[in-house]
């Protein structure tokens, strides 16, 4: 199950979020978003467990837990919606 966690401080790692949802289950992957341009965290990411039972439990306990100074928002993240591509009208 993908989970999604908000309202990280931006000193939050991938390790720091292993280390937390490992106390429910196995974490297969840990993803911190970054802004492309800056490579700076944007507060949010995803951690994935194979476990839904697990994640369940995680995301009931978290949610709503302070973690680095700030209140997690964390709950199952909804697949990705494709955006439709902007054509680009090439006009000199």
């Amino acid at each position: 199950m993908q989970i999604y966690v908000g309202n990280m401080s931006y000193g939050t790692t991938e390790e720091g979020l292993t280390t937390l949802f490992s106390q429910y289950g196995e974490v297969s992957s840990v993803k911190l978003i970054t802004d492309r341009d800056t490579g700076r965290a944007k507060g949010f990411g995803f951690v994935a467990m194979n476990d839904d039972s697990a994640a369940l439990k995680a995301i009931e306990e978290l949610n709503g837990k302070e973690y680095d100074g700030r209140t997690l928002r964390i709950n199952e993240a909804k697949p990705k919606e494709e955006k439709p591509r902007r054509e680009f009208n090439n006009r000199y």
